[in-house]
Order: C-alpha cells, then sequence, then structure tokens
C-alpha cells in the first residue's frame, strides 16, 4: 500500500532504499545546500539590484514580499498536488530545477519588471518542491529520528549553503559587478540537480522508512478538515511574520542610506545565515525536549529586528542581522516540524501547503507595509513590529502552554497528534 500512495504510474523507481533514514535526510540537506547557495546568493543582493533598476523601497518590498507569497500560497495547490498524485520525487526536481535556472537568467535582466518576474519565478520554485520535500523528510523523520532533529540537521546544512552563496555573491561583486554574481551561480544550480539525481536513484521510496513505525499523525477528522489546533498554529505563525521584514528590505536601508558598502551587503546575509542554521540545530533540539514552548524565542528576536537593522551605524547592523537570521532559522526548521506533528500523515501536503499559504499571504502584506511605513519613518516600522509580536504571543499562549502541549519523547509524535 505504501508503493501505491507514494508513487504515480509515470516516477515510479525499481529498487529500494540504500540509505538510513539520517543519511537521507543528510543527503537532501547536500541538496538543499547547493540550491540554497543559488537563490540566497541572490536573495542577498535582490534589494540593492533593484534598487539600481530604479525601484523605490516600497516596490522592493512588494516584489520580494509577491515572491514570499508565490512560494508559500502556491503550496495550497502543489501540497495537495503531493498528496493526490504521490509524485514527490517529480515535484521536487521540477521545483529544484525552476529555481536553478530562473537565478543566473537575472544576469540578463536589464528592466526592472523583468528582473522582478525572475524573482518571483525562482520563489515559485520553492512552492513547487517544497510539500513533496518536506513530506518526503518527514517520513524519514517517523524512522526514529526526531521531528525536531530531522528538520534541523536539514536545515542547518541548508542555511550553510545560505553562508556559502552570498560570500560567493560578495566576491562576484567585487570583481565585476552584479550581473557576473548571477551568473557565477549556475555552477552551483547545476550540482544541485546532478545531486537529486543521485539522491532519487538511492532512495527511489521515502515512504518506506515509515513502514513499521508508529506514526499515524492526528486522527483523520470525518469531514476531511484539518484540526482546529493547526489553524491555530497558522495564525500564530502568520501574525508573527506579518512584522518579520524580508532581507530585500534590509539590504535596500543599508544601500539607500549608504550603511555599508555594496559588496558587504550580501557578507552580512552569510552572517545572518550561519545564525540561522545554529538556531535551527539549537531549536530542533528544543522542540524534541519540550515541544513548542521552546519556540517562543522567535518572538523577541522579531520584535529585536527593526531597532538594530534600520539603524545607520555599522555594528546596530551586524547585530541585526544576526538576529533576523536566528529568527529566521527557527521559522524554516522547527516550526515546520512541528506541523508533522499536527496533521494526519496521510495530508502532510496539504497541511504543509495550507500552513506556509497562510503565513505567506501576512509576509507579503506585511513587508509591502513595512517598506511603505519604512519611506515614513523608522519608528513607524518599530511601532507595528512589536504590535504583531504581542498579538502573536497572545495566540502562541494557548499552544503552548494547553494540555496537548505536555513534553513528548524524542523520535515519536506529539501528545496533540496522538
Amino acid at each position: 500500500m505504501a508503493d501505491e500512495i507514494e508513487w504515480g504510474p509515470a516516477d515510479r523507481p525499481a529498487g529500494v532504499n540504500r540509505l538510513s533514514p539520517l543519511r537521507f535526510v543528510t543527503a537532501f540537506g547536500v541538496v538543499s545546500m547547493l540550491a540554497d547557495i543559488v537563490y540566497e546568493g541572490a536573495r542577498s543582493i535582490t534589494g540593492p539590484y533593484l534598487a539600481t533598476l530604479g525601484a523605490s523601497a516600497a516596490l522592493v518590498g512588494f516584489v520580494t514580499g509577491a515572491g514570499e507569497a508565490v512560494a508559500l500560497v502556491f503550496r495550497l495547490v502543489t501540497g495537495p498536488l503531493s498528496d493526490r498524485t504521490g509524485r514527490h520525487w517529480a515535484l521536487s526536481i521540477a521545483g529544484y530545477a525552476l529555481t536553478v535556472v530562473s537565478v543566473p537568467l537575472m544576469a540578463l535582466a536589464t528592466w526592472l519588471w523583468p528582473a522582478a518576474g525572475l524573482v518571483v519565478a525562482e520563489r515559485f520554485g520553492k512552492a513547487v518542491r517544497t510539500p513533496a520535500r518536506d513530506s518526503m523528510l518527514a517520513q524519514a523523520a517517523s524512522a526514529g529520528i526526531g521531528r525536531g532533529k530531522a528538520f534541523a540537521v536539514h536545515e542547518a546544512l541548508d542555511q550553510s549553503g545560505a553562508l556559502l552563496g552570498p560570500l560567493l555573491v560578495a566576491g562576484m561583486i567585487v570583481l565585476s559587478g552584479f550581473r557576473l554574481a548571477f551568473a557565477v551561480l549556475a555552477i552551483p544550480g547545476a550540482l544541485a540537480l546532478l545531486t537529486l539525481a543521485w539522491l532519487r536513484r538511492a532512495a527511489p521510496r521515502p515512504a518506506a522508512y515509515e513502514t513499521g513505525h508508529h506514526d499515524a499523525g492526528t486522527a483523520v477528522r470525518a469531514d476531511g478538515r484539518l484540526p482546529g489546533r493547526f489553524w491555530l498554529y497558522a495564525a500564530f505563525t502568520a501574525t508573527s511574520m506579518a512584522g518579520f521584514a524580508t532581507f530585500g528590505v534590509l539590504s535596500f536601508h543599508l544601500q539607500a542610506r549608504h550603511v555599508l558598502p555594496d559588496g558587504l551587503i550580501p557578507v552580512t546575509y552569510a552572517a545572518a545565515m550561519g545564525a540561522a542554521a545554529l538556531a535551527a540545530l539549537a531549536s530542533g533540539h528544543l522542540y524534541d525536549r519540550i515541544g513548542l514552548r521552546g519556540l517562543v524565542i522567535a518572538l523577541p528576536l522579531a520584535a529585536a529586528v527593526p531597532l538594530l537593522s534600520f539603524s545607520t551605524h555599522a555594528g546596530p547592523v551586524w547585530a541585526g542581522a544576526i538576529v533576523w537570521g536566528a529568527a529566521m532559522g527557527i521559522h524554516e526548521s522547527t516550526l515546520r516540524a512541528a506541523v508533522a506533528d499536527m496533521v494526519p500523515a496521510a495530508r502532510r501536503g496539504t497541511g504543509y501547503g495550507a500552513f506556509t499559504a497562510v503565513y505567506g499571504l501576512a509576509w507579503l502584506a506585511g513587508s509591502t507595509l513595512i517598506g511603505v511605513l519604512y519611506g515614513r519613518s523608522v519608528t513607524a516600522v518599530v511601532v507595528f513590529t512589536l504590535a504583531t509580536q504581542a498579538v502573536a504571543l497572545m495566540l502562541f499562549v494557548p499552544l503552548a502552554f494547553g494540555g496537548s502541549a505536555r513534553r513528548r519523547p524524542r523520535g515519536q509524535p506529539s501528545s496533540s497528534s496522538r
């Protein structure tokens, strides 16, 4: 039965998994690391690059927010699609391919709107691949690894690429400017696709990792809907993300106010991604030990970002990049792990799609508003951010300290999912 669920007739590979669950997670982390060199390298200079083509702060906030929304909202389609067809590998490969092709093409964009379109196209690739990929990671994590650990290991490797990519881009900018910086990213992109093709052959049936392990997830409702606790969790995350600026807006500030030289802006992003990798490992370990309560740290981190990152002095800006990265690392690792503990195993793709769509829309609205408020005053951005994080905290309390949030053993479903 697992074979029939996992694979559609057109992409059913032969053979058995030759990798252990942990090695599968690690290998997928390497794929994500190479892909992150590509798209995180690009994201580190998206704001300044769009500014050179004539974009305003509000437009940068809108374009980068729209890109994030596309990456997240379209998972409402790609998540259920992965559940219905079982074509996890096909969707993952297609998504990665779209991303690693779109980024180098930005080297050829000389007008604002084609460049903005490629920014959004790159993010659409993420929408295509992520629910299917996360479903496969959750299957491997079910084999006794612990979801917090599995997603943290994957995210740490992922963020190491996000560290290397901006450093590579910074070097290229120093040598010849933005265009070569985008073009050179075709190399790690090709390596990512080759590694992904190898991984598909080495572990063709990730669903087999779950066979024999009790991990049913939450009970499926009679009406097929996702649990109410899941929607409260999505609302909490969306509210927090509404007050979380995209790095495009932060980097626009650094370039427009001449806080740092252009060549150093991607280095601040590299520092942020290094912090994200460490935060992912720490929060994943904490989640496996005490559950959702360990995630409360994400809220004060998000609240501190505008106080530091919109400074006109280099010291606070560097500190702000690290704080922004730490908050992002928690959001992109442990918050994903918690979703798998709140939805039925058969509907993980749908759950991931719905979850990320909700906070993607919130991030689009919030990042656009932050860009508009930035044009008026930094104080307005600070007030807005503090307000969103305060509301998020009120939503978090019943989630983290309710009866279903008690501590759970490592590698087992949370009490909310039993």
